[in-house]
């Protein structure tokens, strides 16, 4: 085999390669939106939680609500 047909069939590979690696970057760009996407949903899902759980806290009368250095209310 001459250096040019080497040469040929490395570019040839190098090609093949290259082709494999754009379709594996795209489908790991569409994990990374899908994943990313689900994290800002969940993202909103706790803080609305959160609020939720403020809101109850906040109707809870004084004689139940956390007491500062653990004393209740008699």
């Amino acid at each position: 085999m001459s250096q040019t047909d080497e040469l040929a069939d490395r570019v040839e590979r190098l090609l093949v390669r290259y082709e494999e690696l754009k379709r594996t970057n795209a489908l790991l760009e569409q994990q990374l939106a899908g994943v990313t996407a689900e994290r800002d949903s969940l993202r909103s899902r706790l803080s609305a939680a959160r609020s939720r759980i403020d809101a109850l806290l906040e109707r809870l009368p004084e004689a139940i609500a956390p007491q500062a250095g653990g004393e209740k209310e008699v």
